[in-house]
């Protein structure tokens, strides 16, 4: 994909939806080739070769790990919610149904941009929506708008990682149904 697809994909996002979106996608072979990507803010769009792999650990609400160490080997989508949003909960639907058909050949996680205290609401949000891959908590960082996933406190905010553990999508406030998200993981 080069430079001037990505201007037809921000096009057709702007028209497929009427709320404020912001979608970057890594493009291999376009713009620069180290330091941050290049961001159009009226397009968003982010050109740029693919960059090192994220590095991040969050504090899971169970036994299993939601890390960068974790999820390397496999295609990773990861889904920051808060509880109280409709939205959000859209999302986990979305990815529940969808880690029932292919959890052995893709990670799936959520963190919940909740504070500490809130773990057992947490807990009870992971019951109530049956879901059955693993969830955490965000750092403080992370739920104030930084971190390595950059702001991602528009929930829904989706991010698919490549095998080696880079960002290939990122979706923010809004939900990402299920026919983009396994075309955004098709050939990883």
């Amino acid at each position: 994909m080069c430079c001037s697809r990505a201007v037809t994909i921000s096009s057709w996002v702007k028209r497929a939806t009427s709320s404020a979106v912001v979608v970057v996608v890594l493009l291999a072979g376009c713009g620069r080739s180290n330091g941050p990507p290049l961001v159009d803010e009226r397009l968003g769009v982010s050109r740029g070769e693919v960059h090192a792999p994220v590095d991040f650990a969050f504090d899971s609400i169970d036994d299993r790990p939601v890390s960068s160490e974790a999820t390397r080997g496999k295609p990773t989508v990861i889904a920051f919610v808060n509880t109280g949003s409709l939205p959000a909960q859209a999302q986990v639907d979305f990815l529940v149904v969808m880690a029932k058909h292919d959890a052995d050949k893709v990670n799936y996680a959520i963190v919940a941009l909740e504070a500490r205290e809130n773990r057992e609401i947490v807990e009870l949000y992971k019951k109530a929506l049956s879901i059955s891959f693993p969830v955490a908590l965000a750092d403080e960082t992370t739920s104030a708008g930084g971190g390595p996933f950059g702001d991602v406190t528009a929930v829904p905010a989706t991010v698919i990682l490549d095998r080696g553990g880079r960002v290939v999508l990122r979706v923010a406030g809004r939900v990402v149904k299920s026919d983009e998200l396994r075309s955004a993981l098709r050939g990883l």
